[in-house]
């Protein structure tokens, strides 16, 4: 669904990716706005290194575009929608300069934009890797809505960059301004983060697991997977997917299970299939990996896939939904060869076996237990 977000320099319309004519949430949010307004109407000067952080859609550089923001991003999808919507508004290619989480940042930052993210951890990480890069004159901005922003969240700006206070709240959003004190003694930085796993589940017993900031349960092995590692299909699948492979913890067990599958693990986070390969790689499993940053399955050559691993995220930020489990599923089942299997773990309220019967036809319940169920597909033609 495209959209419009009016800003003190135009329209800019504003997409999602990918884009989905019946997806009704929106690429652009009050506390985008918000940000916007304020730097218009205060009239920051947005020269040298402007670096936007956490820019979830792309609506923030869109709109800063002419002047040559660096935009550092976790996301694939938010990648790819930012690309999208900078063609959309004639963008000259290579006006906003598109990072990753996982590159070297800029040596210097003179303008510091901050999209608050859900992750309180990837917002520790990333404000360590830019204050060498910040300087007692650099404008630090930061921007989200009234919920995302907590008293741990200033904590972290003034214990890493300098004295923090937030603005009044419009629309349900909220601004923070930090001061940088370039003598401020930091932390070091303790990501990425690694810990071993707890006996008791499957091949991964007693091994090493490495998070960086940002994923899914990166301090703690969380009770789904727990409960998928003692229920993962035997050895002899060929070439395995672990889906949405957050730390790689899945797909590394069914390495470690059997040295003859090749495992592709795949995210839309940089963070994770970095942590996927790190995870990997500490274990010194044998056999043949390969990891993508990417939309799920798009990039998987149709029926060339045994078996597909899948533990579905069902929030967008801040939003519910179930388009990104729906989308893993039909990517799974194009995927997929005739006779292979989709295995999925997922809350048991979230009625993921109407989904996958609707999809393939069938749905068969391996294991369960009071909060988790472990669901079977076979893709039949």
């Amino acid at each position: 669904m495209s959209d419009r977000m009016t800003t003190p320099w135009g329209e800019v319309e504003l997409t999602r990716f990918p884009d989905d004519p019946r997806d009704r949430l929106r690429a652009w949010d009050a506390s985008d706005a918000y940000l916007l307004r304020h730097l218009d109407e205060e009239k920051v000067p947005l020269t040298g290194t402007v670096v936007v952080v956490g820019d979830r859609w792309g609506a923030l550089v869109t709109a800063l575009a002419e002047h040559r923001p660096v935009q550092i991003t976790d996301s694939f999808l938010g990648q790819e929608a930012t690309r999208a919507n900078l063609a959309r508004a004639g963008v000259e290619p290579g006006a906003v300069r598109l990072l990753t989480t996982q590159d070297p940042p800029p040596e210097r930052v003179d303008v510091l934009l901050v999209r608050v993210p859900k992750s309180l951890a990837l917002l520790e990480d990333q404000l360590l890797r830019l204050a060498p890069a910040v300087h007692a004159d650099t404008v630090v901005v930061g921007t989200g809505m009234v919920k995302e922003i907590h008293t741990s969240t200033l904590q972290l700006f003034e214990r890493i960059l300098g004295p923090t206070r937030t603005s009044l709240a419009r629309q349900k959003a909220r601004l923070i301004f930090c001061t940088p004190d370039p003598v401020l003694e930091r932390p070091a930085n303790p990501w990425p983060y690694s810990y071993a796993l707890p006996d008791g589940v499957g091949a991964v017993s007693g091994r090493t697991v490495v998070n960086h900031a940002g994923v899914f349960c990166a301090e703690r092995l969380d009770i789904g997977t727990r409960f998928f590692l003692q229920h993962l299909p035997g050895p002899g699948a060929g070439r395995v997917v672990d889906l949405g492979c957050g730390n790689g913890v899945v797909g590394t067990a069914v390495a470690l299970a059997d040295p003859a599958a090749e495992v592709l693990f795949v995210d839309e986070s940089f963070q994770a299939v970095a942590s996927a390969e790190a995870t990997y790689k500490a274990n010194g499993v044998p056999g043949h990996a390969e990891f993508r940053v990417g939309d799920g399955l798009a990039g998987v050559a149709p029926g060339s896939v045994d078996l597909v691993l899948n533990n579905p995220p069902f929030h967008s930020h801040q939003a519910t939904t179930d388009a990104t489990a729906w989308r893993m599923f039909t990517g799974a089942k194009r995927a997929l060869r005739p006779g292979g299997e989709l295995w999925v773990i997922g809350n048991r309220h979230l009625g993921y076996h109407v989904k996958l019967r609707r999809l393939f036809g069938n749905s068969e319940l391996v294991a369960s237990d009071p909060k988790f169920v472990v669901l079977r597909a076979v893709k039949k033609d």
